[in-house]
């Protein structure tokens, strides 16, 4: 079987691949994309999207993701189901295989494969994430809807405690749960939550389960790794902020990775990685603000600097 021959794949398919994709297909550089391992990225696991400019009344992340693909479709994006499980980006033409084996030769290719969140992995935290009824791990998303309400985070770091910090503006008390004697962040975050009088911190503490009535969350009961104590908080929000895995584990033979995995841009300000004719976009990148309409931007800017490439190498 020969393999397929392509102007521009695009891997993954959240804001920033069908963003990308727009772009690409209005550019004649007829697009292919693969949807990965979760077809429309983190957003699928978004109930109410309510702060991407175009949407008064907010979105369902879904629903949204139905429309970017109906959008990318509508220039003629190839957008295919699979995902990529090989790539070889030794040579001017980049090639990558399917989990079927397909193979692919493409002239540029935009990752934008995204990243997951950390979960805890307990059932009744999985149960409540799955049906939105109160779990997440963006407090920048969803922090407004607990507005005046009673919060639990977890979390060392210094995400954690920037998301405990945004929360405390909202909420009306805020519960973080550091698992050992000390956090992880640095001291000037450390102490912003310290000093942050409806932040209770509580150290060597650990989630045994999130509690709730069905429908949502109600509280969260929690244990004393040192002293095996046990108590409830009440909580209508669990927000988990243990950090998130970029999915770039295909790439790493071949593109500049930083040490937990990020993709790094190879020129600030660009989508360039180090192996000409490879872009990137989205969460795959992006530690510092991980939200979808800088995703989109992102998508925006990898599509324009590879149809600038494909330009470069017909003159």
């Amino acid at each position: 079987m020969s393999a397929e021959k392509i102007k521009c794949l695009i891997i993954g398919s959240g804001p920033a691949g069908y963003t990308a994709a727009i772009y690409a297909a209005r550019a004649e550089m007829k697009p292919v994309m693969y949807q990965g391992m979760q077809p429309g990225g983190q957003l699928t696991t978004t109930n109410e999207v309510e702060n991407f400019p175009g949407y008064p009344d907010g979105i369902s992340g879904p629903e949204m993701m139905v429309q970017l693909e109906a959008q990318a479709k509508r220039f003629e994006t190839d957008v295919r189901f699979g995902f990529i499980t090989k790539v070889d980006f030794t040579g001017p033409i980049h090639k990558c295989w399917t989990e079927d084996g397909h193979e692919i030769h493409a002239e540029t290719v935009i990752i934008s494969t995204g990243a997951a969140a950390k979960y805890l992995g307990l059932p009744s935290e999985q149960h409540y994430l799955s049906i939105g009824g109160g779990v997440s791990a963006c407090a920048v998303c969803d922090g407004f809807f607990y507005r005046g309400q009673e919060t639990v985070i977890v979390g060392a770091g210094d995400s954690a405690c920037e998301e405990a910090h945004y929360l405390s503006k909202l909420c009306k008390k805020v519960t973080m749960l550091v698992r050992t004697d000390k956090f992880r962040a640095s001291k000037i975050m450390a102490d912003r939550v310290r000093n942050t009088p409806n932040i209770e911190i509580l150290h060597n503490t650990e989630t045994v389960e999130v509690l709730g009535d069905g429908n949502g969350v109600t509280g969260v009961k929690v244990k004393n790794n040192v002293t095996g104590e046990e108590k409830e908080i009440p909580a209508t929000g669990f927000f988990v902020a243990i950090g998130h895995k970029p999915n770039t584990d295909v790439f790493k033979d071949y593109i500049n990775l930083d040490e937990t995995g990020y993709i790094k841009y190879e020129k600030p300000g660009t989508s360039l990685t180090n192996v000409p004719g490879v872009f990137v976009a989205g969460d795959a990148a992006d530690k510092t603000y991980r939200q979808a309409i800088t995703a989109a931007g992102t998508g925006c800017m990898a599509a324009l600097d590879a149809e600038r490439y494909l330009a470069s190498l017909e003159h």
